[in-house]
């Protein structure tokens, strides 16, 4: 019988059938630390036990992929020998609890899985998620969290160049930190966590091993708890100087042709590092926890095994190379020591000084981690709530409610949080956050890389399936806006319990969805991470499968960006508008409401539209694009207005809020709005729409490419002025384009005035 009670295995997260497989595996009683690896490397952050057979639906193969799924992070060819590697991860339960390291050392855990694969990081984003600001810990949890991000990336040299903040009720007691990063890599230079090569030596180099992180990977596949306050050692501290030094050594020893494999110690530490290697180079490895060092006493092979102490990689240098790598590693001032060996009997062999303390399988903790195919059911109250349409009454003062949607937390400006980031450092950024997507340039070449994170929970609260559909489509649309060719997605998948069938059908509905998507418009995952047990007191958040995109612009001259620019500008909305208010931003603000059918996401039509605006950009036909998204026409009117400077003077299509439908403006098509409301026009969050402004002289030109595209389009007024006016009737053809217009107007604005409501709501409760 084995000395272990059943309390043990069960504390770290493993099932009594889940231990009985241990068993069946070795043959015999694990001991304490091998129970500890299972327990780690079978969780589900490592072990992806719930998520596997669902992951497989997602087409991973382009022609420009060169690296996809399985590896520290997805590469993407970009032409001249240069590739884009990135990845998206969640830093959700730590930041819970510990808000400002929490959120550091998911920007450093990220940063090392794109310079691990020999890449030099030259751009973070991330997603978040809180709770509502009115919550005095919902304000601190912010706080910290954009603290932590601020302090790692500013420090470490790396620039936060975009992102999106969302909040509601759903985050409170669980936040989501999503973190991604974009590298860029020669081909010649790219590297890979295998190990191979029988008798070569394997290194723990960087910084020293502590008793931080223990257990990390086994809290962040739990729910949150009351008690989860004191799961606070299971917080890895950062340190972004001694990374930035990890760095510049790492890639010197790839870039010297030192490496034959090397891997982030992340989750699971040297635990997963090691046995993740020795399985994809279809190996073994023997090591000497004895050899690891460490700044802390009396550390048992237990903690060393599975401490998540930060900025620490695992090397297997080319046979005979071990001394080079050592002095690269000393004089950028970091340890470098030889802990074990490559072996070819396929065991993690771990030693303390010599004596075994653990012998398992390396694929047995990697491969044969079991896999779940859960229950799935629709929950009830899902089902009710997008059966039920909305009705609510026409608004009264049009003015006040674009004050109300516009000064929304989740549609208001986030300036307090990325003015916080450095996002010029590196000197790539060409277009900063606040556009539809960030910009960078690629150094060397005249092409630049549009990089954007989305999601909208709400759709997927409502209906998965096309929520995750529209998290694809929208990420594309935003780089489109800005003149890039979408090359592929990195997901992060933030659900609840999968044990519970309701949260596992939306995580299926999810994926599906998304998948649908991708393979529609020809875009492959390459990389990703799933969070699952997003929880607190058994209630979970609402799913939401973030999706990272990065894009190619080949002539970065060609930047397009969402501001107005020059008055006397046309404004042109891109796409159909219709009455679709379910789930939309408008509805919950002014109705409390979370109901209806989420907007329709015709697929066909999502790729003639970004195929017609890419031309457009491409031809130098326009002079801004803002995708519609959360807040409708209305929300993009005013943020390509106070992005710009400049006021805008526009009309609703004359057949808007009346039963017969009277002459569209030039080239329209605006069958659909026949007696819509007003403001269900301005406020819709249909899909597939791009607002743009456009040189008068251009209007034939766009008329041919947006035919030849079957993407219709509505002439809906002028740039010009200091004030945003919204009124029925026809959009003024000639005259002054910022001219008021009295009486006729439902939504006559100061810009500043919109300026200020817009900048002010998260600064109001942050101060």
């Amino acid at each position: 019988m084995s000395g272990l009670e059943p309390k043990v295995w069960r504390d770290m997260g493993l099932t009594d059938s889940e231990y009985e497989q241990i068993k069946k595996i070795l043959g015999r009683e694990p001991n304490y630390v091998e129970v500890g690896m299972f327990a780690v490397m079978w969780s589900e952050h490592c072990g992806y036990k719930n998520s596997r057979p669902v992951l497989k639906m997602f087409p991973t193969k382009s022609d420009r992929v060169l690296q996809g799924p399985g590896e520290n992070a997805g590469i993407v060819d970009i032409g001249d020998g240069l590739a884009v590697v990135f990845k998206v991860e969640s830093h959700n339960h730590p930041s819970a609890v510990e808000p400002f390291q929490g959120a550091a050392t998911g920007v450093g855990g990220i940063v090392r899985d794109i310079f691990t694969m020999g890449a030099r990081p030259i751009a973070s984003l991330n997603s978040l998620r809180f709770g509502s600001l009115d919550n005095a810990r919902v304000r601190y949890l912010l706080g910290g969290v954009v603290a932590g991000i601020a302090a790692y990336g500013n420090c470490l040299g790396v620039p936060t160049v975009g992102g999106e903040v969302y909040f509601h009720p759903c985050y409170e007691g669980n936040p989501l930190v999503n973190a991604m990063c974009v590298g860029l890599i020669e081909h010649k230079h790219i590297a890979r966590g295998v190990a191979s090569g029988v008798g070569n030596p394997v290194m723990v180099v960087g910084a020293k091993t502590g008793r931080d992180g223990i257990h990390g990977a086994t809290f962040a596949s739990e729910e949150l708890s009351e008690a989860s306050a004191s799961r606070r050692p299971s917080v890895q501290v950062g340190d972004p100087f001694m990374e930035k030094l990890l760095i510049e050594a790492c890639l010197e020893i790839i870039h010297r042709g030192l490496v034959g494999g090397i891997q982030d110690m992340g989750a699971a530490g040297l635990t997963s590092s090691s046995c993740e290697m020795a399985a994809r180079g279809g190996s073994g490895m023997e090591i000497d926890v004895a050899l690891v060092p460490r700044r802390e006493e009396g550390m048992t092979p237990y903690e060393v095994m599975l401490s998540e102490s930060q900025e620490r990689m695992l090397l297997v240098p080319k046979q005979g190379c071990e001394d080079q790598v050592g002095e690269v590693f000393t004089r950028w001032g970091l340890d470098a020591v030889v802990v074990g060996r490559v072996t070819e009997d396929g065991l993690m062999r771990i030693k303390d000084n010599g004596v075994v303390v653990a012998e398992v399988p390396a694929k047995a903790l990697t491969d044969e981690c079991p896999v779940y195919y859960r229950e799935e059911r629709e929950p009830e109250v899902i089902k009710v709530n997008r059966g039920t349409s909305p009705n609510p009454p026409e608004p009264d003062d049009y003015n006040q409610v674009l004050r109300r949607v516009l000064g929304s937390s989740s549609v208001a400006s986030k300036e307090w949080v990325y003015r916080q980031y450095d996002h010029m450092v590196q000197v790539n950024t060409a277009v900063r956050p606040g556009s539809d997507a960030a910009v960078l340039r690629v150094k060397g070449t005249n092409k630049g890389l549009a990089m954007t994170i989305d999601c909208n929970s709400r759709y997927c609260y409502l209906d998965p399936f096309r929520g995750g559909a529209i998290a694809v489509a929208e990420a594309a649309r935003n780089l489109v806006c800005s003149g890039a060719q979408p090359l592929a997605i990195t997901d992060c998948l933030n659900f609840g319990n999968p044990e519970k069938p309701e949260v596992f059908w939306q995580f299926r509905q999810s994926v599906s969805g998304m998948t649908a998507a991708c393979n529609e418009l020809g875009i492959p995952v390459v990389s990703g991470n799933v969070s699952l047990y997003n929880e607190t007191n058994g209630e979970a958040i609402y799913p939401t499968p973030v999706v990272g995109m990065v894009g190619l612009i080949d002539n970065i001259d060609l930047r397009m960006t969402q501001g107005f620019k020059e008055e006397g500008d046309v404004i042109v909305l891109l796409g159909d508008t219709l009455p679709e208010i379910g789930g939309s931003e408008y509805l919950y603000v002014t109705q409390g409401q979370e109901i209806g059918q989420v907007p329709d996401l015709d697929l066909a039509r999502e790729q003639r539209l970004q195929e017609c605006c890419l031309e457009l950009i491409k031809n130098s036909l326009m002079g801004s694009a803002h995708d519609c998204s959360e807040g409708g026409l209305g929300v993009a009117l005013v943020e390509s207005c106070i992005s710009g400077g400049i006021g805008a003077n526009v009309a609703l299509p004359t057949n808007v809020g009346s039963d017969a439908g009277a002459s569209p403006a030039v080239g329209a098509n605006t069958a659909s709005s026949s007696g819509m409301r007003p403001d269900y026009y301005l406020f819709s969050e249909s899909q597939s729409r791009v607002l743009i402004s456009i040189p008068e002289q251009n209007l034939s030109a766009l008329k041919e490419i947006c035919d030849r595209h079957l993407v219709p389009f509505t002439v809906l007024g002028r740039v010009g002025g200091d004030a945003v006016v919204i009124r029925k009737g026809e959009a003024p053809a000639t005259g002054n384009p910022g001219r008021t217009v009295g009486e006729e107007a439902i939504i006559n604005m100061e810009l500043v005035e919109l300026e200020k409501l817009w900048r002010g709501e998260i600064e109001r409760w942050m101060g």
